[in-house]
C-alpha cells in the first residue's frame, strides 16, 4: 500500500515518476485564472485558513451543499473556522473527487500537513495551518510555486492599474469582452465612459473595443477569452449587423463582433481562448442569494459541430488568432479534436471546469493525443479565484506523467521524448506562445 499521498501520488509505474522528476519544478505559467491582482500588489495575507479556502471557492462550496451544509456555513454569516469544521466533516465523502486531492495537496505543501482532514481532525489541522498562515502571504505563494506568469480575467473597461511584475511574476490582464458582446445599453455607457465618448452606433462598438484591447496590449496583455453558451449560427454582413444593432436587435449581432474581434487578435498578436457549452446560473433563487459564479452553473449541450466548423470558417489562416478551445461538455472530445486539423492555429485546451478531475484530464490527454497532436498542448492552468490552488499543476503534471509513463512502460513510446515532450506541454510551448 502507497503512503498517504506520498512521493508516488497518481505515478503508477517507475516511467512516471522519472518523466515526473523531469517536469515537477519547472516554472508555471497560468494563462488562465481569476486571481485578484490587487492582493498580488498588495501582497495580502490571510487571517485564516478559511479565508483562503472559502472566500470564493466554488467547487467547495458546491461540495459542501451536496452533502446537506445549510448554506450558513458555505456562503452565509458562519466564521471562517465554523466554515473550516463543516468542510472537514465531509471530506470523508469525497473520495475520486478532485477537492479530495487539491485539500489534502495544499495540506501538505503549502501547510506541511500530511494527514487525512476530517471531523476528527479539523481542530488540530485548523491550528496547524492558522500558525503556519502567519508566515505566507500571496508573494510566498508565488514565489514558491515559481509562478512566471499569472493571467487575470478582465473586462474591457478595466483600468489595468494593479497589474505590473510582482518579484519573479508578470501579472498580466485578460482581453474578456463578454458583456461588450452583449450590446447591453448600460454596458455600453460603461464603454463609452472608458473610451471618452458616445457608443451610438456599430462603429462606435468596434472603434472602442479596439481601443480597449490597445490598452490592454499596452499593459501587457497577450490573450482573450471568451465564455458562451454555443457558437453563433449566423454571420450577418456589416451593413446588416449595423441595422440589427440600429433595431435593437442585437443579439443576431453576436456572430459578426466575434469574427471581427478575432481578426483584431491576430493584428495584435493575442492568443483567443473559447470557453462554452456551459448553462449559467440555473438555479435562480440561488442566484439572487448568493449572485454570480457560486456554484450554480453546469454543463450544457455541446455545440452544433456545423456552428463550430461556422465560426472558423469566416477566418482566413492568415486572419485567424491562435485559438484555444476549451467545451464544458466533454463529449465532443473527438469532433472537436479532429476539427483542429481541419483550420490552423487551433487547439484544444486543458480539461475545463467539471472535466478538471482524474479521469477527465485522462480523457483530455487521451482524446487529444488519438485525434489531434498532444505535444503541441499548452497545458494546465488554474481557472481559480485561489492562491493555494497551484497545486492543480503539480496534480496536472503526475497525471501527464502517469499517461507517458504507461506508453514507455509498455514500450509503445522512449522515455527521451516522453521527458522533452512531457516538459514542452507543462511550461515551453505556452512559453513561446505568449513571448513571455
Amino acid at each position: 500500500m502507497e503512503a498517504f499521498y506520498g512521493e508516488r501520488l497518481l505515478l503508477g509505474s517507475e516511467s512516471a515518476k522519472e518523466i515526473y522528476a523531469a517536469v515537477k519544478d519547472l516554472p508555471i505559467i497560468d494563462y488562465h485564472c481569476h486571481l485578484d491582482q490587487n492582493k498580488i500588489k498588495e501582497d495580502a495575507k490571510f487571517s485564516d485558513i478559511g479565508e483562503l479556502w472559502f472566500a470564493g471557492d466554488h467547487y467547495k462550496w458546491r461540495a459542501m451543499r451536496l452533502c446537506g451544509v445549510e448554506e450558513e456555513y458555505i456562503t452565509g454569516s458562519a466564521g471562517w473556522h465554523e466554515k473550516f469544521v463543516k468542510y472537514a466533516e465531509i471530506v470523508p465523502q469525497l473520495a475520486g473527487n478532485p477537492l479530495y486531492y487539491w485539500t489534502h495537496m495544499e495540506l501538505l505543501q503549502v501547510f506541511g500537513i500530511n494527514e487525512p482532514l476530517n471531523g476528527e481532525s479539523a481542530e488540530r489541522i485548523y491550528r496547524k495551518a492558522n500558525e503556519r498562515l502567519k508566515e505566507i502571504s500571496v508573494s510566498a505563494l508565488l514565489k514558491q510555486y515559481k509562478v512566471e506568469f499569472a493571467a487575470t480575467t478582465d473586462d474591457p473597461c478595466d483600468d489595468l492599474a494593479a497589474h505590473g511584475r510582482y518579484g519573479n511574476t508578470v501579472v498580466a490582464p485578460t482581453f474578456r469582452p463578454d458583456k461588450l458582446l452583449s450590446l447591453d445599453g448600460a454596458y455600453l455607457k460603461r464603454l463609452g465612459e472608458a473610451v471618452g465618448y458616445e457608443i451610438k452606433t456599430l462603429a462606435d462598438v468596434l472603434r472602442a473595443a479596439e481601443e480597449r484591447l490597445q490598452y490592454f496590449v499596452c499593459r501587457g496583455c497577450k490573450i482573450s477569452d471568451h465564455g458562451f453558451l454555443r457558437f453563433p449560427a449566423g454571420y450577418p454582413s456589416y451593413e446588416e449587423a449595423e441595422r440589427l444593432f440600429a433595431a435593437g436587435e442585437r443579439e443576431q449581432v453576436f456572430g459578426y463582433l466575434l469574427v471581427q474581434l478575432a481578426k483584431l487578435y491576430k493584428k495584435y498578436g493575442v492568443l483567443m481562448q473559447l470557453h462554452f457549452a456551459v448553462a449559467r446560473n440555473v438555479n435562480e433563487q440561488m442566484y439572487k442569494l448568493c449572485g454570480a459564479d457560486a456554484g450554480f452553473d453546469v454543463v450544457a449541450d455541446g455545440p452544433r459541430m456545423e456552428d463550430v466548423i461556422g465560426f472558423f470558417g469566416q477566418l482566413s489562416d492568415e486572419e485567424r488568432p491562435e485559438t484555444i478551445l476549451y467545451p464544458l461538455n466533454d463529449s465532443q472530445l473527438p469532433a472537436l479534436a479532429a476539427l483542429t486539423g481541419a483550420f490552423r492555429h487551433v487547439k484544444m485546451g486543458a480539461a475545463w471546469w467539471f472535466n478538471d478531475t482524474v479521469q477527465g484530464i485522462r480523457k483530455n490527454l487521451s482524446v487529444i493525443a488519438e485525434y489531434s497532436v498532444l505535444g503541441t498542448n499548452y497545458g494546465m492552468l488554474t481557472d481559480s479565484r485561489s492562491f493555494s490552488s497551484y497545486v492543480r499543476f503539480d496534480f496536472f503534471r503526475r497525471i501527464l506523467s502517469d499517461f507517458f509513463g504507461n506508453l514507455v512502460e509498455k514500450g509503445e513510446y522512449d522515455m527521451a521524448a516522453a521527458k522533452s515532450v512531457a516538459e514542452n506541454i507543462c511550461y515551453y510551448n505556452i512559453k513561446g506562445a505568449i513571448g513571455s
